[in-house]
């Protein structure tokens, strides 16, 4: 095994690994689109949380050493075997469905492939520190302890009778493995959490925000089956749809993504780059995935009941429930927004708040009206609210850009000169 470095950017095979969760995103949208019930809804955003959770222990692997040298593919195939079959067992991973493996138990098993191959490598990579080797025990218990209970979770439905205590209780025990990992996880890792390389680490979770967009644009193209017939009101959805996720794009990518990297690479400090490690990367980016994939979620849906024949023009009433998913998915993407600006660099953007303040107060009235005059709001206020975003930087973006630039062509021509003398 190969070290990382400082300069380190994302390998060829963490993309591969990254091209699971394209098929990952894709599959929970569709699963949780055939019965969105508050409580399905609850069991896709556990089961998404404990996928980040384990992509984000490959993304340290990959930061602490070089993902594509050595022993490491191997490893990483492995991981990507275990993550195809989480996922493909996921719709089973709360109740066992008639043949086949148990979905349960395929499912926290794969989970503990995933997390003790991951602990492994780097047990075995700090093996020559013995205070990190004794506490490599005590960390290897944390998703122990989260099989554990997934595996009990999954024994519930067998064990009680159907109804609301065994749903809740299930869903208890889902949460509290959560929590294991997520707290107890986070506790011991600032004994020995270290980021070698804040380039990787800002492009690894860039690249994951990215997926989660094409999500929606792999929605908009199949929606509910492929082959959607291209009518006036399908087309309409399909542009709002393509506006409202450029706009989430340029929200992240124009100026937010190149200001969190020089954040973490400035901070020399190993508690304040930790600091920005867990909390704007590891905690703030997940509720930015969430968002995109509800939006996404909720152009399902709207493109289901656009392409019927026998609904109205501008589609059926929206619904309480529907704006919650479309609205709540956009306000909680750009609320996420605000607060990386604020964790990392103590900026508080109005835009986005205001925005989502705005988002927040439409969603009431735009309920009982057809469903794609409300998609038109929502582009609206979107894309007017990012617009503002991009006038009211006063001067930082263009700062941040520049640097950006620089430091890419430093780049570039550093890689230039040593192509001329060695190949």
């Amino acid at each position: 095994m190969r070290p990382g470095a400082p300069g380190s950017r994302t390998t060829r095979l963490e993309l591969f690994y990254d091209l699971v969760f394209v098929f990952a995103f894709l599959s929970f949208t569709t699963l949780a689109a055939t019965e969105l019930t508050p409580a399905n809804l609850y069991r896709f955003l556990l089961v998404l949380a404990l996928l980040w959770w384990s992509w984000t222990g490959f993304a340290r692997m990959g930061n602490a050493l070089r993902a594509d040298q050595g022993v490491l593919p191997l490893v990483g195939f492995v991981t990507v075997a275990a993550t195809f079959l989480l996922v493909l067992s996921a719709p089973g991973a709360f109740q066992d469905r008639p043949g086949g493996l148990p979905g349960p138990l395929v499912f926290a098993g794969s989970y503990f492939v995933i997390r003790m191959a991951q602990l492994t490598i780097l047990g075995w990579a700090e093996r020559a520190d013995p205070v990190r080797r004794r506490r490599l025990l005590l960390r290897a218990l944390v998703p122990t302890v989260a099989t554990a209970l997934l595996v009990v979770a999954g024994t519930v439905p067998t064990r009680l009778p159907p109804g609301p205590f065994a749903v809740g209780l299930q869903l208890a025990l889902w949460t509290l493995a959560l929590l294991v990992e997520y707290v107890v996880g986070l506790t011991l890792a600032r004994h020995w959490w270290v980021v070698v390389s804040a380039g990787h680490w800002a492009e690894r979770h860039a690249l994951m925000v990215l997926v989660a967009l094409g999500e929606s644009i792999i929605a908009l193209g199949l929606g509910p089956k492929t082959g959607l017939p291209l009518t006036g009101p399908v087309t309409i959805a399909a542009l709002l749809g393509i506006l409202i996720v450029a706009a989430l794009w340029w929200a992240y990518f124009d100026t937010l993504a190149f200001a969190l990297e020089q954040a973490l690479h400035q901070a020399r400090d190993p508690t304040a780059r930790l600091r920005l490690t867990r909390d704007v990367y590891t905690f703030l980016h997940l509720p930015v995935i969430v968002g995109t994939i509800l939006f996404a979620l909720g152009l399902k849906d709207l493109l289901a009941e656009a392409a019927a024949p026998e609904n109205p023009s501008w589609g059926l009433p929206l619904g309480g429930f529907w704006v919650t998913v479309f609205y709540g998915g956009i306000s909680l993407y750009l609320l996420s927004l605000a607060g990386c600006w604020w964790l990392a660099l103590r900026e508080v953007h109005r835009p986005l708040l205001v925005t989502v303040v705005a988002l927040a107060a439409v969603a009431p009235l735009v309920a009982p009206i057809p469903e794609l005059i409300a998609l038109g709001v929502l582009a609206v206020l979107t894309v007017a609210g990012v617009a503002w975003e991009t006038r009211s930087e006063n001067g930082r973006r263009r700062r941040v850009r520049e640097l950006a630039l620089e430091e890419q062509l430093a780049a570039e021509a550093e890689q230039s000169r040593w192509r001329q003398r060695h190949l």
